[in-house]
Formats: structure tokens, sequence, C-alpha cells
């Protein structure tokens, strides 16, 4: 008997099943391209086994180096999350407020205060932060 509901059913499911595949194939080239404990000849290995036999090649790397993934991830994410906060940093202290330099007036002159720091000393290091 024809059922054309579980036809589009088992349609629906297998493309699903080759969107994960896309999605997991992407995922895994990314992962070769970004691993830095592969030289050049490592990740030329697995590209082209994941490119020439793509099932068994995605099957295999998630076998071999799958668990690794995940902290590759992490790593990535902490860095670019480190590279924005020190983009931010640096893009609020140049803006228009001015606040690193005031911050580092506050530190000359808790220096100052402390006594490491002679007058002097203070004035030059004052000059040279306002002029630049």
């Amino acid at each position: 008997m024809d059922h054309p509901l579980l036809n589009a059913f088992w349609m629906m499911l297998w493309f699903f099943l080759w969107i994960m595949w896309l999605f997991l194939l992407f995922k895994i080239v990314m992962d070769i391209f970004r691993s830095h404990d592969m030289g050049g000849w490592g990740k030329a290995g697995w590209l082209i086994f994941v490119i020439l036999l793509p099932f068994l090649g995605v099957l295999v790397y998630l076998i071999a180096r799958g668990g690794a993934m995940g902290e590759r991830d992490m790593q990535e994410a902490t860095r670019r999350e480190k590279a924005m906060q020190e983009y931010i940093r640096e893009t609020a202290g140049s803006g228009g407020g001015g606040g690193s330099n005031v911050d580092q007036l506050t530190k000359l002159a808790d220096l100052k205060a402390r006594g490491e720091l002679t007058q002097e000393e203070f004035d030059r290091a004052k000059e040279k932060l306002l002029a630049g």
C-alpha cells in the first residue's frame, strides 16, 4: 500500500539527517584547520580522508579526535572573548572620555603620596602623559 504521509515523514527524516551530516562535516573541517596539535601533513591527510570518503572520514575523525573538539571550541571561545575584552578596553580608554589618562594620573599621584616619586619626577610624568 502507498502511504504518502509516511513517505513524506521518511523524506523529511533523511533530509534532516543529510543536513546534520553536512553541519558535522563543516564543523570537522573547521576543527582540522583550528587544531594546533597537528602539523600541515596531518591536516592535509585528515582533510583528504574526510573529503574523499566523507561518511567514513567523518566517523573515523569523531572516534579518533572527537573528544578534544569541545576543548578546542572552548579555547577558541576564550581567545575570542579575551580579544573582545581587550578591544573594548582599548577603545574605551582611547575614546573621548580619557579614562585611561585619569587612571594613570591617579596612579602617579598615589606613587607621589607614598614617596616613591619626587615632585620633579611626578611633574615630568604628568607632562608626558598629558602631552601624549
